[in-house]
C-alpha cells in the first residue's frame, strides 16, 4: 500500500494517449510472462488439474456385452373354487358393509340371510406356476453365447432369461454354479455375440476410475462410475475383493466392473449395507480369479479345489511375540480333521502354517485361498512354526468336497483322582487317563480342574486341556510342574489349550500371592 501511494501522484500527470500507450506495453510484457510461467508449469500440477473421465466411449465399447438376467422358479398354487377363506370373507363383507364382495363370480355372492348354505366345495389340486425369482446382471464371455455372472443370482433357478441390449431373449442353460467364489456359467444358443475384454487385475490401482454396467432394481442398461477404494479386501468370502465405491444395487450383481481401457476387471457381486441399498461401499471379484473358476466350469461343470482337513485361526501380534515368531503371521491351527491330509502328514493342534508350497502366508485367511488354488493330489511343502522352532512338512493336498465342521464337546465325565495346584497361575492340573486320551485324541498333556486369577482372565477354563506351556511340550504334570519353575513370573507366558477338538493359545500372567 505504501508504495501504491507514493507513485500514485504522478500517474494522474500522464496524458490520456500516453495512458492507453503505457497499459498496451504492460498488458503485453505481463501477457507474454503468463504465457511463459504456463509453459513453465511442471507435470505434476498439470496432472492435478486433469479434467474428470469421459465415460461415453466405454459405453458404446462394453455396453453391447452386459446382459439382463431374469430368473423364474416353480411355486405351488392353490387353484380357486371356493372354501372356508372365501366364505369367510364373504361373512364379513355382508356384516359390514351389507353388499357381497365385489366382482364375486355367480355362485359365489354373500349367502342370504335364511336361505340353506351351499355345500362347501373340496379344495382344488395344488398346480405349479413360474414366478419371477430375481433379476440380475452378466457379461458375455464368449461369441458362442457363454455368459458369466454371479451363482446367487441363478441359482435354484428353475428357467433362466436372458436378454441382450437388443432386446433379444435366450433361454440359458445354468453350466456350473460355484458358490464359494459366487461365480456362475449360463450358455444361450447365438452366434457372433459381442464378448467383453478381459483385464489384468495386478495392473489395477487403488484411485483408478472403473464404470459399472447392469440393471439395478430391473432397469436395463445402467450405468455408474467411480474408484478403486482397495484391493484385495478380505471380507470373510473365499476370493479377496476389489472394494469400489461405484454405486451397486440389487439387480447389478453379476455385471462387470469395467476401468478405463474398456476391460473388465471384476464382476460386481455384493455391497456393505445396513439399509438393503448403496451406503457408498462396493465390493467386486477379481476378474482373474472368476476366469479360474469358469474354466472350471465350462470343463467339468464344478471347481474343484485343493483342501488340508484345519480349522484354523489368525496369530495376534501378543501370541506371535511371546512365542519367538517375533510378527504377527501365518495361520494358528485350531484342530486337525481326523483322516485328512493334514493328519497324514503330521499338521498338530497348535502348529503356526508360515508357508505352503513356496508361497508366505500373511494372514491367516491365505491360506484357504491358495490351498484351494492348488490342484488336489498335488504333494506340496509347508514350512509350520512348532513350539519355538521351524519345521517341514510334505502334505499331499486333498479335494474339497463339502465343509466338515466338527462338533466342539468337554471331556468331563470321569473324575480325578488327584490333582495339583499352581496357585501363582491360578491352575489346578491333573494327569489325563487312558480314557480321556482315547476320547479327545491327545497323547499328552493336563487337563484343568481350576482355573482361576491369571489363567481365568486369560481365558482358560475346567476342561481344558494344556499341551504347551512356555513353548515346551507338557507331557504330564511332572513335566509342567518342571516348567513352571523356570518361568519369569513378572512376564506373560503363553499356553497352548485344546477344548474339545479345538486348539488355541492363550496368555497369562502369573500372580505371586502373599
Amino acid at each position: 500500500m505504501k508504495s501504491f501511494t507514493k507513485y500514485r501522484p504522478a500517474v494522474w500527470l500522464f496524458s490520456g494517449a500516453a495512458i492507453a500507450v503505457f497499459s498496451m506495453v504492460c498488458t503485453q510484457q505481463w501477457g507474454s510472462f503468463d504465457l511463459h510461467a504456463q509453459a513453465q508449469s511442471s507435470p505434476k500440477e498439470s496432472s492435478v488439474g486433469r479434467s474428470l473421465p469421459d465415460f461415453t466411449d466405454l459405453v458404446d465399447q462394453v455396453g453391447p456385452s452386459v446382459v439382463n438376467i431374469r430368473t423364474l422358479e416353480k411355486v405351488q398354487k392353490q387353484a380357486t373354487g371356493g372354501g372356508d377363506a372365501d366364505e369367510q370373507m364373504q361373512e364379513l363383507f355382508r356384516r359390514f358393509f351389507g353388499v357381497p364382495i365385489p366382482n364375486m363370480p355367480p355362485g359365489q355372492g354373500a349367502p342370504v340371510p335364511g336361505a340353506p348354505r351351499a355345500p362347501k366345495s373340496k379344495p382344488s389340486p395344488q398346480s405349479e406356476e413360474e414366478q419371477t425369482k430375481g433379476v440380475g446382471s452378466g457379461f458375455i464371455l464368449s461369441t458362442d453365447g457363454y455368459i458369466m455372472t454371479n451363482a446367487h443370482v441363478v441359482d435354484d433357478a428353475t428357467k433362466v432369461i436372458v436378454t441382450l441390449p437388443d432386446k433379444r431373449e435366450f433361454k440359458a442353460k445354468i453350466i456350473g454354479v460355484d458358490k464359494r467364489s459366487d461365480v456362475a456359467v449360463v450358455k444361450v444358443e447365438a452366434a457372433n455375440l459381442p464378448a467383453v475384454k478381459i483385464g489384468d487385475v495386478s495392473k489395477l490401482r487403488v484411485g483408478e476410475w472403473v464404470m459399472a454396467i447392469g440393471s439395478p432394481f430391473g432397469l436395463e442398461n445402467s450405468v455408474t462410475a467411480g474408484i478403486v477404494s482397495a484391493k484385495q479386501r478380505d471380507t470373510g468370502e473365499y476370493l479377496p475383493l476389489i472394494q469400489t465405491d461405484v454405486a451397486i444395487n440389487p439387480g447389478n450383481s453379476g455385471g462387470p466392473l469395467i476401468n478405463m481401457r474398456g476391460e473388465v476387471v471384476g464382476i460386481n457381486s455384493q455391497i456393505y449395507s445396513r439399509s438393503g441399498g448403496y451406503m457408498g461401499i462396493s465390493f467386486s471379484i477379481p476378474i482373474d480369479e472368476a476366469i479360474r473358476v469358469s474354466d472350471q466350469l465350462r470343463s467339468s461343470g464344478r471347481v474343484q479345489r485343493g483342501r488340508l482337513g484345519v480349522q484354523i485361526d489368525q496369530v495376534s501380534k501378543e501370541v506371535a511375540e511371546n512365542l519367538g515368531l517375533g510378527k504377527s503371521q501365518g495361520a494358528l491351527v485350531r484342530g486337525v480333521e481326523t483322516g485328512s491330509p493334514a493328519e497324514k502328514a503330521g499338521i498338530e493342534a497348535g502348529d503356526i502354517i508360515i508357508s505352503f508350497d513356496g508361497k508366505n502366508i500373511d494372514k491367516f485367511a491365505d491360506l484357504p485361498r491358495i490351498v484351494g488354488n492348488t490342484k488336489p493330489g498335488t504333494k506340496s511343502l509347508m514350512k509350520v512354526f512348532r513350539r519355538g522352532a521351524y519345521k517341514e512338512l510334505y502334505v499331499v493336498v486333498g479335494e474339497f468336497e463339502k465343509e466338515v465342521v466338527a462338533e466342539e464337546k468337554d471331556s468331563t465325565a470321569e473324575k480325578k483322582v488327584s490333582s495339583v495346584s499352581f496357585p501363582a497361575l491360578g491352575l489346578t492340573l491333573s494327569d489325563l487317563t487312558d480314557a480321556q486320551k482315547k476320547e479327545t485324541k491327545v497323547l499328552s498333556g493336563v487337563r484343568v480342574e481350576s482355573a482361576t486369577d491369571g489363567a481365568a482372565q486369560g481365558g482358560i477354563r475346567e476342561g481344558d486341556i494344556i499341551t504347551a506351556f512356555a513353548n515346551v511340550e507338557i507331557l504330564n504334570v511332572k513335566s509342567f510342574e518342571a516348567v513352571a519353575k523356570q518361568i519369569d513370573n513378572s512376564k506373560l507366558v503363553s499356553v497352548l489349550i485344546r477344548r474339545g477338538v479345538w486348539a488355541q493359545y492363550v496368555l497369562i500372567r502369573p500372580v505371586v500371592k502373599q
